[in-house]
């Protein structure tokens, strides 16, 4: 039989020799209940098992070791208390829940809802280690993940190193550390890769802080100095459900601009870096402002603190000059796309936010090369121009085709765009793809993105409504080719000199998930193959 407990039944144990470093199970207690996030404390053997030492903290079952904390997660397919009692008999030292299960002969801690209580026992098992970093998170439909590069380099410029926790990979003191395919990871790995950019010795973390892990609390107690909006388009309607949920659940990272107890030891201040040519920037700074926070804006747009003024696109990448408070400034950034202007206006916001030196930041912008998988281009001597993009969104594709066209178009030839879309996501943007494709490409091919657990052609037949209704005609200037590979193959057999085919969707991503499982996939692999098949020696993936 359970019975009730208070938070004081678990006090420190007396152990002649006390661990150090050690987490109690008490200490979690107290810190749930002292935020007043714990509902009830449940225990089969009584009062006393505060003195347990906590070994890990986990929502996954099947990661359980001796020790540690399980949270059973409510999620979409599965709901986690029905793996309390296997959680337990891997030896969890106790539970988080927010409904008892019967016969468990370990604490359970009771909690409104669980997600906010794992993000804050994680963080407690880590030892809060973002309040030992400056944190910049990075939020938005698009741009995300580019922006962070740039701001990692601006910062790594400045003296200042930095980790980075995003789309395409995991850093911690100047090395990789993890690689996924969650840009915001769940609490617990989060917590533990800021407590590595700790112990490596890094000063700042640049987080991609995407709506997911917004919503879903996984960044709950990151105490974020820097929140920085790219843009707010049609995205994750699927999760959302609607643009409005969507648009709160971004908002969520300025109203975390609070100052909290760690801030004055930080001295960093608080700042919102907003995209002033964006329709919600006025709604994203009054939270900001409401959260105590200063805002800097950024753009093309006359009130902008970080202003472009001018800016020029050649074969070697941008020419941009600007404004900023601390003066003028040029800019001369080596990665292509005009999208790209706002990516660097907002990572030189962040340097204006945080003081630092500008011919540090300019200089490490103009340091990145290349960002995986963004508008990278494949040269294999071929007589048309690939490139390779992430794009996956309608205003995304949009604007990588209105920035590939000049190229296409003085180069005598047109827009080739292979891409697909999510199986199991958004589905009301499937249509608006098709039909941004289908005004600005000569050639339309549709194939597989994800598509999980969804039919294949259904999820292409749903793009090409929109590409139809703009005039593309099938098995004529509009394919349909599910497998990826022959895609791509049909693609290029298809570019005349001249042309620009773009490859959207898969960007920097190793696998594609489909209904039985995970397939290896490398997108610049794949089209250096494709162009060797079609005798361009000088292709290598």
């Amino acid at each position: 039989m359970h019975c009730v407990c208070r938070s004081a039944d678990y006090a420190e144990g007396t152990d002649d020799a006390p661990m150090t470093d050690a987490r109690r199970l008490g200490e979690l207690i107290r810190l749930l209940e002292g935020r007043g996030q714990l509902r009830t404390l449940l225990t089969a053997g009584g009062p006393g098992r505060g003195d347990v030492v906590v070994t890990g903290v986990t929502h996954d079952s099947r990661l359980v070791e001796p020790g540690f904390v399980f949270a059973a997660v409510p999620g979409a397919r599965h709901d986690g208390h029905e793996f309390v009692p296997p959680a337990v008999a891997a030896g969890a030292a106790a539970v988080i829940a927010e409904r008892a299960t019967a016969g468990i002969p370990v604490p359970q801690l009771l909690v409104a809802s669980v997600r906010p209580a794992l993000a804050l026992a994680a963080a407690w098992f880590f030892d809060f280690p973002s309040h030992r970093l400056g944190v910049v998170g990075i939020t938005g439909t698009d741009g995300k993940t580019t922006t962070s590069y740039l701001v990692r380099a601006a910062l790594e410029s400045a003296g200042l190193a930095a980790g980075l926790v995003g789309t395409i990979e995991t850093t911690a003191g100047g090395r990789v550390i993890g690689t996924g395919r969650a840009t915001t990871p769940e609490a617990p790995e989060l917590q533990a890769d800021l407590a590595a950019m700790v112990a490596a010795g890094d000063r700042f973390a640049v987080v991609e802080s995407t709506s997911h892990g917004l919503a879903q609390h996984r960044v709950a107690e990151v105490a974020y100095d820097v929140a920085v909006l790219t843009n707010l388009t049609h995205e994750h309607l699927e999760f959302h459900r609607t643009p409005e949920a969507y648009r709160a659940a971004k908002r969520r990272l300025f109203e975390a601009l609070a100052v909290g107890e760690a801030d004055a030891e930080k001295g960093h201040g608080k700042w919102a870096v907003i995209n002033r040519d964006d329709g919600v920037a006025d709604d994203f700074a009054k939270a900001a402002r409401e959260a105590g926070a200063r805002v800097i804006f950024y753009g093309t747009d006359d009130r902008a603190e970080v202003r472009a003024t001018a800016f020029h696109e050649d074969a070697g990448g941008l020419n941009i000059e600007l404004v900023t408070p601390r003066g003028p400034s040029r800019l001369r950034l080596r990665l292509a796309g005009r999208f790209n202007v706002h990516n660097a206006l907002a990572a030189v916001a962040v340097g204006e936010a945080l003081a630092l030196e500008p011919a540090a930041v300019r200089h490490g912008l103009e340091s990145v090369e290349r960002v995986p998988g963004r508008m990278e281009r494949i040269d294999a001597g071929q007589p048309f121009t690939v490139i390779v993009d992430y794009a996956h969104t309608p205003d995304s594709l949009a604007k990588v085709l209105d920035n590939l066209a000049p190229v296409a178009a003085a180069g005598g030839g047109g827009l080739i765009c292979v891409f697909g879309s999510a199986g199991e996501r958004d589905t009301l943007k499937r249509p608006m793809m098709g039909r941004v494709a289908g005004e600005r490409c000569r050639l339309v091919v549709l194939t597989d993105e994800d598509p999980r657990g969804e039919d294949r052609m259904r999820i292409l037949e749903e793009i090409a409504v929109g590409a139809e209704e703009v005039g593309r005609r099938r098995d004529l200037d509009l394919l349909l080719i599910p497998d990826r590979r022959e895609a791509i193959a049909a693609a290029f057999i298809e570019a005349r000199p001249g042309d620009v085919v773009v490859l959207c969707g898969k960007g920097h991503e190793r696998t594609i998930e489909m209904a039985d499982g995970a397939i290896e996939w490398d997108e610049a692999a794949a089209a250096h193959q494709a162009l060797a098949a079609l005798g361009y020696a000088a292709a290598t993936a």
